[in-house]
């Protein structure tokens, strides 16, 4: 084979493979947005697949199942998000400022970088990693991230004498625990926690066990605390 002819097959080998990672990310993301709208029960992957304009049997043959399906195209949102946290938390100058930026991202729409997606599809994912194996260790190695990212930021706040000496990893259990709990309130929509109340409360939390003072009042989040007050000021003269 010539050098050209091996320098074209390996262009079309290259392009090949960048239309498969193309169409499998538009599938991810078809997925999220049918199985978020829907719900995951009532999903198909027919629905999928219409969505992404392509048969059902190339859907199966990238992902073999709908659980699979589910799995990866949280994986994909997991990334990503990670991906736009480290980019935010690299602008901002302090620990707790990268602490309130992730908590933030967590529990504030506005804050968000895929809102639409929302909470609601971990509900699926958590119902799912009960009683499938596969989409466990999915679930077990997204929470150990997370523990970690969390984990590192306080080490970092310790280093520079901005939080208190607590276990790192025991605060990071604690937190993400905290999240979880009050990210079911916010998928279901429940009327006394709404998503500025869990950021508000996260942040009291996490400002009294790592010992630095956090009113919400001002700042980057001031106005999402302020509405989410004002919203419960209402409902509770209902």
């Amino acid at each position: 084979m010539s050098r050209d002819a091996a320098m074209t097959k390996a262009a079309d080998v290259a392009g090949s493979v960048a239309t498969a990672d193309q169409r499998r990310e538009q599938m991810l993301r078809a997925a999220l947005e049918v199985i978020a709208e829907r719900g995951y029960a009532d999903t198909r992957i027919a629905d999928v697949a219409e969505r992404t304009g392509i048969s059902p049997a190339l859907v199966i043959y990238y992902f073999k199942t709908k659980d699979r399906l589910l799995a990866e195209a949280i994986g994909y949102s997991e990334n990503n998000w990670y991906a736009e946290s480290q980019r935010r938390m690299a602008a901002l100058p302090t620990a707790a400022a990268r602490l309130e930026e992730i908590v933030a991202m967590t529990c504030l729409p506005a804050a968000d970088p895929q809102p639409y997606y929302s909470w609601v599809l971990w509900l699926d994912f958590w119902a799912l990693a009960a009683r499938n194996p596969e989409v466990a260790d999915l679930r077990q190695k997204d929470d150990d991230r997370w523990r970690d990212l969390i984990s590192s930021l306080v080490r970092s706040g310790q280093e520079t004498g901005e939080f208190r000496d607590v276990d790192p990893h025991s605060f990071a259990v604690l937190l993400c625990s905290l999240l979880d709990g009050l990210a079911i309130q916010i998928a279901l929509d429940d009327p006394v926690v709404d998503p500025a109340r869990a950021f508000e409360l996260c942040m009291l939390f996490i400002a009294d066990q790592l010992g630095f003072t956090w009113d919400g009042s001002q700042g980057r989040f001031g106005e999402s605390r302020r509405a989410g007050q004002r919203n419960g000021a209402h409902q509770e003269g209902r």
